[in-house]
C-alpha cells in the first residue's frame, strides 16, 4: 500500500454506542474517513437490523477499515457490520475491530465466520444472561455515554 493511501483510513462507528470510540479513534487516525452504520439488536431475537447505512458504495480492498463497537455481547451488530463491508469490497486482511468488552460466544462466533479478523478489546467478560448481555459488563454503552438510561 502506497504512503498517500495510508492516509486514507476508514472509520465506522456502530451507532449510537459506537460514537463513544470515535472521537479517540479519529484522533488516532486524523486523516481517516468517517461512515456511520446504524444497527439497532431485537431483544426477543437477538437479531440484528440496519437502520442507516452510510458506508461508501466500494471499499478499495486494500482500505483499511476500523470497526468501532464498544459491547460485542452476542456479535449480532458486528456480523452485521463486517458481512456489509465486506459485500462493499473491504477484506478481511485491512479490517479491524476496537471494543471495550466482548463475550466469549461473540468472539467464538467470529473467529468461526471471519478466520483473520483482529478484534482488540480491553475485557473478555465470561457470560451472557438470559437476555443476551453481557455479564457483569458494563450496562448499554450508548445510554451510559449519553445519559439516557
Amino acid at each position: 500500500m502506497s504512503d498517500a493511501r495510508r492516509a486514507h483510513r476508514q472509520i465506522v462507528p456502530i451507532l449510537r454506542a459506537g460514537l463513544v470510540l470515535l472521537e479517540d479513534a479519529a484522533t488516532l487516525l486524523p486523516a481517516a474517513q468517517t461512515f456511520h452504520l446504524g444497527l439497532v439488536r431485537d431483544e426477543e431475537t437477538l437479531e440484528a437490523s440496519m437502520y442507516l447505512n452510510k458506508l461508501p458504495e466500494r471499499f478499495e480492498p486494500d482500505d483499511p477499515v476500523l470497526i468501532c463497537d464498544p459491547m460485542v455481547a452476542t456479535g449480532g451488530s458486528l456480523i452485521a457490520a463486517v458481512e456489509e463491508c465486506l459485500r462493499r469490497g473491504a477484506t478481511l486482511e485491512y479490517m479491524r475491530v476496537v471494543s471495550v468488552v466482548c463475550a466469549p460466544p461473540a468472539l467464538t462466533k467470529m473467529g468461526e465466520m471471519f478466520k483473520g479478523l483482529k478484534i482488540y478489546t480491553a475485557m473478555i467478560d465470561p457470560e451472557l444472561n438470559e437476555k443476551g448481555y453481557i455479564v457483569p459488563g458494563l450496562g448499554d454503552a450508548g445510554d451510559r455515554t449519553y445519559g439516557t438510561m
